[in-house]
């Protein structure tokens, strides 16, 4: 199909595929994510302000268990594609299915750490199935 201009303009798909191919990964996953989030109606994690109580689809980018000296704890960094968010599980070591990778839905209320990163403590999660 001719453009305005005269030239061919591939169709969605090939222009997707293309895309796809030559552009930065990680750009990539954030956008699939941030669109995955946004078409299940959850908050994205960019729009967040302290204090709101929100529900956030997204991916597990990295889980680390603090040891017994410090207190136990576990700290995950939630990313949805916009921002990231640490979720920190208190009095825990381990959480069965909390690993870098892992896509999940989290409940909780906003709050700030370590100037001002955004944070929610013993947040409500549910696991999803990674695609």
């Amino acid at each position: 199909m001719p453009s305005a201009g005269g030239k061919d303009t591939p169709s969605g798909y090939f222009r997707r595929l293309s895309r796809r191919l030559t552009e930065d990964l990680d750009r990539l996953d954030a956008e699939e994510l941030a669109e995955t989030s946004e078409a299940s109606g959850a908050c994205r994690a960019s729009e967040c302000r302290r204090g709101e109580e929100v529900t956030m689809l997204g991916r597990l980018r990295s889980v680390e268990a603090c040891s017994k000296q410090a207190g136990a704890e576990i700290v995950a960094e939630f990313f949805d594609g916009t921002d990231s968010v640490a979720l920190v599980w208190i009095g825990r070591r381990r959480i069965p299915g909390i690993e870098p990778g892992r896509r999940i839905l989290v409940r909780g209320r906003i709050g700030e750490r370590d100037g001002g990163k955004k944070v929610i403590f013993n947040p409500y999660y549910e696991l999803r199935e990674n695609s």
